[in-house]
């Protein structure tokens, strides 16, 4: 458990609870998930003491639920949103155990998109966040208020700019991150789906074959990630009007706009990754489309010349059917050099249909 203090421009690491808030500031206590049973009586007892309401039991469930989604909730004296963060890679090998696919098989960064939920407790003067082991987010902003505050005269005045002025403020903060992740995830996941295009439509060329089975893998993980945005974007946009509608009476007007402009931010954000990945959805399902188009063009082709040469060989099959037939007097059938003329006009027969049908494109070579 870290317990950080927010002051007016300045910031401690403490030891123990403080007994009161600080003026002009707040308190943000950190932990992690597998410690909330142990570290609990602690959690109570400044929710009590400086948040002015002890946690629901409820709400103490879902901060301990490692599977929640996205979710906001509220009492009459604080706020509880379940944000669910992007997975880190040691997080995913973690938990694949070192079976998922490997790094260059085709659409591996679908198979590794994992997510974790990130908890936030915010009262007016108190922030409680409960975090996967190792939590990125909250290691990040520790790692950089300690190097603010291991200054050797104390926060510099850039130092006072970065700190966050609320526990709404530290959130959003907090949140602003988790979402740039899904943003940087983008790039990834979009040359992924390029070069996935790429094999799918032009096979021959790239000697690899179409993986549909890692198509059902992306796809699915596309519809999850659409699905996990909605909720925080749900989540987010729940808070944002209860902000609005019943904004923190100490708070003062440009406060309460830095907040809110904040916050749409972050909504902003999620809607981007919301539209993102409805448009990769739309390329992959083109692709496919696209794909199968291909396939039943090469398909015609391929018709249209094995029509061509059945039409070669039909009038070169009534010639020889009808100098096959069992009559005593056929013409050319009792003379030395007949059998030579019918194969030469068979023959020219063949070359001139063979022409004609080049020159309309019915035998013409498809580039591929």
């Amino acid at each position: 458990m870290q317990i950080v203090e927010f002051g007016a421009g300045t910031l401690r690491f403490l030891d123990h609870l403080p007994q009161r808030a600080p003026d002009g500031g707040f308190v943000w206590i950190y932990l992690e998930r597998e410690h909330l049973e142990q570290d609990l009586p602690v959690l109570q007892r400044a929710a009590t003491h400086l948040g002015g309401s002890p946690l629901l039991d409820l709400h103490i469930k879902d901060l301990g639920n490692r599977g929640h989604p996205s979710h906001y909730d509220y009492t009459s004296v604080y706020d509880l949103v379940i944000f669910r963060r992007l997975a880190t890679d040691a997080e995913v090998n973690a938990e694949l155990g070192g079976s998922g696919p490997p790094k260059d098989a085709p659409l591996a960064a679908f198979h590794r998109i994992r997510t974790r939920a990130v908890g936030f407790v915010v009262f007016d003067r108190l922030l409680i966040t409960v975090h996967p082991e190792g939590c990125f987010a909250a290691r990040t902003f520790i790692e950089r208020y300690l190097k603010d505050a291991l200054q050797t005269e104390g926060l510099s005045a850039a130092a006072r700019n970065r700190l966050p002025a609320s526990a709404p403020d530290l959130m959003l903060r907090m949140l602003n991150v988790m979402v740039d992740n899904f943003l940087d995830l983008r790039k990834v996941l979009s040359g992924e789906i390029d070069r996935w295009q790429q094999d799918l439509l032009a096979p021959k060329q790239h000697g690899v074959e179409a993986d549909w089975g890692a198509l059902m893998t992306a796809r699915n993980a596309l519809h999850g990630l659409q699905d996990l945005c909605e909720e925080q974007n749900d989540a987010m946009q729940e808070w944002l009007d209860t902000q609005r509608e019943q904004p923190p009476p100490w708070m003062s007007q440009a406060e309460l706009d830095s907040l809110l402009a904040r916050a749409r931010d972050v909504v902003e954000h999620i809607q981007r990754v919301t539209h993102h990945v409805h448009r990769m959805e739309q390329g992959a399902e083109t692709a496919v489309q696209i794909h199968f188009s291909a396939v039943g063009n090469r398909t015609n082709d391929i018709m249209r010349t094995l029509t061509a040469l059945t039409a070669i060989f039909l009038p070169l099959n009534l010639i020889a059917g009808i100098f096959g037939m069992n009559f005593e007097l056929l013409p050319l059938t009792h003379q030395a050099a007949g059998f030579w003329w019918t194969l030469a006009a068979m023959g020219l027969i063949a070359v001139l249909l063979g022409i004609v049908f080049w020159r309309k494109r019915y035998l013409a070579r498809t580039e591929r």
